[in-house]
């Protein structure tokens, strides 16, 4: 799956659904159900090799084009030093994943609806003190199977993989990663590094979103 589009700001699909931004989403939209149905997928890490390449703003819009074919989405921001979803979505991150791994709290006591309807999100939550710990844990499994059985896709918004540790952990717990990679900020080495630290922690690459930038103003 290698797909280009033109990075927007976030909610351009739900504000704009005739959008040129909105066909190239459909486009990933059905790469994916059908990547999904193949492989039999639904909790999907979507992750870049560096900082700053439209990870979360992706994770924030594909979730949104699942939502418009009636698709139950629930995003988990695990990005617990750089957390952006609940900014996207302009929600609290006072409690969130972190609360349900060190036991203080349940699932379904942080998932935080969203503006946009069948877009459920759990915010990162406080920054722990040990994050590998916690991600390793029986809580964190736990976690991805309940939320499979409640959504029809679950997209774990990550670190980035060259950047922090924790998302070779949590790919290798998810059933597959979608990596993002921006034009003319990813080097052809930087994207290689990371594809083989995904290898090496077992995870499932299934494809790529190549992130251009605008060139034009809807």
């Amino acid at each position: 799956m290698l797909l280009k589009f033109k990075k927007k700001k976030f909610i351009t699909i739900n504000k704009h659904p005739e959008s040129l931004i909105n066909d190239e989403y459909e486009s990933i939209k059905t790469n994916l159900e059908f990547t999904a149905l193949e492989n039999h997928c639904r909790t999907f890490v979507i992750t870049s090799p560096n900082y700053g390449e439209g990870k979360s703003i992706t994770t924030a819009n594909l979730a949104i084009s699942l939502a418009h074919d009636g698709k139950k989405v629930l995003i988990i921001d695990t990005n617990v030093r750089r957390p952006s979803i609940n900014t996207i979505f302009k929600i609290k991150n006072n409690v969130g994943l972190t609360n349900i791994l060190i036991g203080q709290k349940l699932l379904e006591e942080t998932i935080n609806h969203t503006e946009v309807p069948l877009v459920n999100v759990v915010t990162s939550g406080p920054l722990p003190l040990d994050t590998e710990r916690l991600f390793k844990s029986q809580l964190m499994d736990k976690v991805l199977d309940q939320a499979r059985e409640l959504y029809d896709y679950v997209l774990v918004d990550t670190p980035a993989v060259l950047e922090e540790g924790d998302t070779k952990i949590l790919s290798g717990r998810c059933d597959g990663v979608i990596m993002v990679i921006r034009d003319g900020k990813t080097e052809d080495e930087q994207a290689l590094e990371a594809k083989n630290m995904l290898d090496i922690s077992n995870a499932k690459l299934l494809g790529v979103i190549f992130n251009a930038k605008a060139k034009s103003v809807l």
